[in-house]
Parts: structure tokens; C-alpha cells; sequence
């Protein structure tokens, strides 16, 4: 599995001391508290590989563009990235395609973990289906609080644990950044938007994918402290 080991360690180093925490890029993980569920649902959810291996989720959200997280590409070449399309299982079924080029956003930083947004160029189009098509995108004059978003991704199932063949959701409750803020110890920016249900969260492993409410995607996964925490929600990257 894909792991930031050097980036993961600079930012232990560089909050630790701060927040009295270990927050880190949600890499290799699970959805937490959720179900399996089909790609019919959420025809807009891909999965990001290395290598033919899933590291991260990621969204449609143009024929040839993918919506993912900049801590999932910023160590990669993009000819070492494919993404699966179409399908409710990470590692068959559905169509895979090349990624041509990468976009990292260039105010990404990795030390807060703030602009977490890469935008993926394919080699191809995909071919719109009831099984694979892109999302929608909030507004940006999109009113904020109490939102209830749903979260899909693959990932093992528990800490440790094996990574599941089928898609997951999981359904979260906004949380006021003001409020999630506190809870980080001032470690959220405008950037972000926080998302957490008691035992529901996405965790590692579901990085990049998307967070949707009313079927536009308003976040994508990025980062917390542990999964599922009741005093730490997950921390979104904002795409409003």
C-alpha cells in the first residue's frame, strides 16, 4: 500500500508538539461505520492506483478530468497512476485508463494539509453510462452548517484489518469549523470543512474521494486525527 512515510513524519513533527495529536493524510484506511454499496449509486466514485494497486478514491468530474486529493499525487508521476471507472470493486470489473497529466494545486501545503487538491487528466474520455458519469459541484455561494453529506471509499473495514472488494459509504454530519477548529487546536484553515457522525467517519485509504451533499460534491477526504474520533471529525478539503 502506498504510504507517505517522510510527508506523514514532517507533519507528526510540525503539529505534534502544537496540538498534542497525530494528524496525518487519510492514506491506506477505511471507511468506518458505513456499508457496501453498488457504483449505480455513486457512478461519479473512481479508484485512484499506483501501480495497479488502489492508494486513494477520487471523483468524475468531467469526461477526462478526476477530482482527487494533492497529498495522493504529489509524490506520484502520472505514468505510474491509472484510474477504475465504472465499477463497485477496487480491483476488477469496469474500465481502467491511463493518467495523462497531473494538476496539483500550487498553494497545496503539505504541512497543513491545506489546498489538498489535485485534478487528474486522463489519456482518454470515459464513456458516460448510468454507471460512470461525472458530478456535479457545489456553488461556491453554497450555504455551510448542519449539512448531511455522504462519504464513499474502499479500505479495510477496521485498523489492521483487510481491504474490502466492494464499495463503502458512510453517511456524516457537518460540524462547525469554528467548533472543529478548537477541537484541533487552531489546525483548521478556510480551506477546509469539517464532517463526523459518533462512529462514522472516512479514514485512510479513502483520501481524495468525494463528500456529497444533495448530490454535489462540497469536499474531498484529506486528513484527522484517528478515524471516527468523537472529539476530532475528518477534515475535508473544501471545493466551494
Amino acid at each position: 500500500m502506498f504510504r507517505l512515510v517522510v510527508l506523514s513524519a514532517l507533519i507528526v513533527c510540525t503539529y505534534g508538539a502544537q496540538f498534542g495529536l497525530r494528524t496525518v493524510p487519510k492514506l491506506d484506511g477505511r471507511i468506518v461505520g458505513g456499508k457496501p454499496v453498488k457504483i449505480e449509486e455513486f457512478p461519479y466514485q473512481v479508484s485512484l492506483q499506483r501501480y495497479g494497486s488502489h492508494v486513494c478514491g477520487g471523483s468524475i468530474i468531467a469526461p477526462n478530468k478526476i477530482l482527487t486529493a494533492a497529498h495522493c499525487t504529489s509524490s506520484s508521476s502520472a505514468s505510474s497512476l491509472t484510474i477504475r471507472h465504472s465499477s463497485t470493486y477496487r480491483g476488477s470489473q469496469g474500465v481502467v485508463i491511463k493518467v495523462d497529466r497531473v494538476a496539483q494545486n500550487p498553494a497545496y501545503n503539505p504541512f497543513e494539509i491545506s489546498n489538498d487538491v489535485s485534478v487528474l487528466t486522463l489519456v482518454e474520455n470515459i464513456k458516460e453510462s448510468d454507471i460512470g458519469r461525472p458530478i456535479k459541484m457545489v456553488e461556491a455561494n453554497a450555504v455551510e452548517g448542519g449539512r448531511k453529506a455522504v462519504c464513499t471509499g474502499w479500505g479495510t473495514l477496521s485498523s489492521g484489518g483487510f481491504l474490502p472488494l466492494e464499495l463503502q459509504a458512510v453517511d456524516v454530519l457537518e460540524v462547525d469549523r469554528t467548533e472543529c477548529n478548537r477541537r484541533y487546536g487552531g489546525g483548521i484553515t478556510d480551506t477546509m470543512i469539517c464532517f463526523g457522525s459518533p462512529g462514522k467517519d472516512s479514514c485512510q485509504g479513502d483520501s481524495g474521494g468525494p463528500l456529497v451533499v444533495d448530490g454535489k460534491q462540497v469536499g474531498i477526504v484529506s486528513w484527522g486525527y484517528g478515524c471516527a474520533d468523537p472529539d476530532h471529525p475528518g477534515v475535508y478539503a473544501h471545493v466551494a
